[in-house]
């Protein structure tokens, strides 16, 4: 993975939070990989555990899937060893809620089977494995997938720590404008509800979520003289200002985990008729991801209290962000899912 160049990073203290961040994911690397085994076979479990643990591994042991499911979202192991034939739910069924979860969905998970039909790999291939093992196990073979495994676990880990301090830097520069309070977390929520609203599959959401909170990113570069000074900038510092999703997309360009959430970054501040920036898009031009993005930027700004301007009410909010979308600057039909989403959600409380 490239390094990732942040511009001016270091003329700002972005605090402890992405000191803790680095703190974590160094503790991380020095534990021994802790690796789950999921059988119902007393033999094969203590075989596997005698065979890991001779290669400094951190074992853990399940004998059937409710319970292995269970120690994979307290213990977040590494690796999961699963056998496919067990009582109850099968290692099949187990594979697939993993693999569909994604709090859970990254960890590498070994199918181990008895079974020799190629129906019942591609079942597996199906539910979400990563690799199989055949019984009886031979000791060279599981030490080679479970190294190779763990490797691609160590590369995912190093993603999603890149992704945790981008967070960590983006949330730094929000805490830069005491007006905003939890600006990134609230867009993160109100975007990730609008899509699901809307329709958007599971990846969306996520980048949705992630452009909640990386979206000005780019401010990291804007000198805080002009970052706080709010609608009073001269045409000069408006052309710094406007390169921010610029910027923001260059830093996060690197993570190719991160495709989905570059267009939100770049183009949030687009308008339907577009009078927007950087890129002046028009209409469906604009990604849907940006647009949705967009509305809810719009309503929490509107009401937010800033030094040059009041919050305004949900229903005044409402009618501005309507006849403005009338008029050309946002998307009419998302600002109109927008608010009858927060209908819903009210009368649902």
């Amino acid at each position: 993975m490239q390094p990732i160049f942040v511009p001016g990073l270091l003329k700002h203290d972005m605090g402890p939070l992405s000191e803790r961040t680095m703190e974590e994911y160094a503790r991380l690397k020095l534990r021994a990989p802790k690796i789950l085994v999921i059988d119902d076979k007393l033999d094969t479990v203590l075989l596997l555990r005698e065979l890991l643990s001779s290669r400094k591994y951190e074992v853990l042991t399940a004998t059937e899937a409710d319970e292995g499911k269970e120690l994979v979202h307290t213990e977040k192991p590494d690796l999961v060893l699963l056998d496919v034939v067990m009582p109850g739910k099968s290692g099949y069924e187990l594979c697939r809620e993993l693999k569909e979860d994604p709090m859970t969905r990254l960890i590498p998970i070994v199918m181990i089977t008895g079974l020799s039909d190629r129906d019942d790999r591609v079942r597996g291939i199906e539910a979400g494995a990563d690799d199989f093992l055949s019984k009886p196990l031979y000791p060279e073979e599981l030490f080679a997938r479970v190294k190779s495994l763990l490797k691609l676990k160590e590369f995912t880990d190093e993603l999603e720590n890149a992704e945790a301090v981008l967070v960590a830097l983006a949330l730094g520069i929000e805490s830069r404008d005491p007006y905003t309070g939890n600006h990134c977390e609230r867009l993160a929520r109100y975007a990730a509800d609008l899509g699901h609203h809307i329709g958007l599959d599971g990846d969306s959401l996520v980048a949705l979520k992630r452009g909640g909170y990386l979206h000005d990113l780019g401010k990291v570069s804007i000198p805080d003289d002009i970052l706080k000074k709010g609608s009073r900038l001269t045409p000069s510092e408006w052309e710094i200002m406007k390169q921010h999703p610029i910027i923001g997309e260059t830093i996060c360009r690197p993570l190719k985990s991160f495709r989905n959430v570059l267009p939100i970054i770049r183009h949030h501040h687009e308008h339907w008729d577009g009078s927007g920036y950087p890129d002046h898009l028009v209409g469906n031009d604009i990604p849907l991801l940006a647009r949705v993005l967009q509305t809810v930027d719009v309503y929490d700004a509107l009401r937010t209290t800033r030094p040059y301007k009041p919050a305004l009410s949900h229903d005044d909010a409402e009618r501005t962000m309507l006849f403005e979308a009338q008029n050309g600057r946002w998307d009419l039909e998302l600002v109109r899912e927008f608010f009858e989403m927060l209908r819903k959600q009210t009368q649902a409380a």
